[in-house]
């Protein structure tokens, strides 16, 4: 396909020329990093993965989009906070919702008249969902698309990896070994599809009590490390369960934008760091980014 010059694809005088397929290509090939979020279990945050690395992401100065492929649970925006639905330009363009200047958001939930509605699709109508999330998507030019699919290896994960052909995996564990029995199966999946593996991070890794500091392996730890040795893989981090996660994501008001400093701010900064340098992106210094939008 022949590159385009255009600022935007939504500029560009060949666009009504180009087949679905090479617009997509050419809409991804101003998307630097393509991370898509998955785990091969439910119950292991794996929202919270993807929406907390977006945001430290934005808060670093990249500019990020956070797509939800999570067509039967999607909770990205109300862990943002966002409301209303997504608006729609006059060229049939979707615009996506912005959480900040260097932060923006596309889900599912967002295009229902009915939140609570539930969404009762067979495989062919989900990939052209995501096709089109992909497609008609105002998403301009990005350092990241974090993708946050649903649990298990189904028809989601298998449509991005066919769309997105250079995405990388970031796949979540919890270190009990029921968790990474079922991440085991996510780790071959990527091989089998071809989708590459950015690392692996162990959520709730264990609790630091508010009150003497200790550290509590609630549900034991360091099997997300022995599964990156043993499945030969980058460890990405380990990020500690924290209540206040819990009550940012329900009020809408994620506790990165708390000023307090906590285990869990350092940790998942940590983890941004670990997959900057596997993507050989070089670290920003946080700056100013405005007040959220929402």
């Amino acid at each position: 396909m022949k590159s385009c010059d255009a600022k935007s694809c939504d500029s560009c005088a060949e666009k009504s020329k180009r087949s679905r397929e090479e617009l997509i290509q050419c809409k991804l090939s101003r998307i630097k990093n393509k991370l898509l979020v998955m785990s091969g279990k439910g119950g292991v945050g794996k929202s919270s993965v993807a929406a907390y690395l977006a945001l430290i992401l934005a808060k670093q100065g990249f500019h990020v989009g956070l797509l939800d492929v999570d067509l039967h649970g999607p909770s990205i925006p109300k862990m943002l906070g966002l409301r209303g639905n997504l608006d729609i330009a006059p060229d049939r363009q979707i615009i996506p919702q912005a959480y900040n200047p260097n932060l923006k958001v596309v889900s599912i939930e967002s295009m229902l008249e009915d939140p609570d509605s539930a969404m009762i699709w067979r495989g062919p109508l989900k990939h052209g969902v995501i096709q089109q999330f992909l497609a008609d998507c105002r998403w301009d030019e990005l350092d990241f698309l974090i993708i946050d699919s649903p649990p298990g290896t189904g028809d989601e994960p298998l449509s991005v990896a066919k769309l997105i052909p250079d995405a990388k995996a970031i796949i979540v564990t919890t270190p009990q070994e029921v968790a990474l029995a079922d991440v085991r199966k996510s780790i071959n999946f990527c091989r089998k599809v071809k989708l590459e593996i950015a690392g692996l991070v162990e959520n709730m890794s264990g609790l630091y009590c508010p009150h003497c500091q200790g550290f509590i392996p609630i549900f034991r730890s360091g099997g997300g490390k022995r599964t990156t040795e043993t499945m030969r893989l980058n460890f990405l981090g380990a990020l500690p369960f924290d209540p206040a996660v819990v009550e940012g994501g329900d009020r809408g008001r994620p506790v990165l934008e708390d000023n307090d400093d906590t285990p869990f701010k350092q940790a998942v900064q940590q983890f941004a760091g670990a997959v900057l340098q596997i993507l050989k992106m070089p670290e920003k210094m946080p700056g100013p980014q405005g007040d959220t939008i929402h």
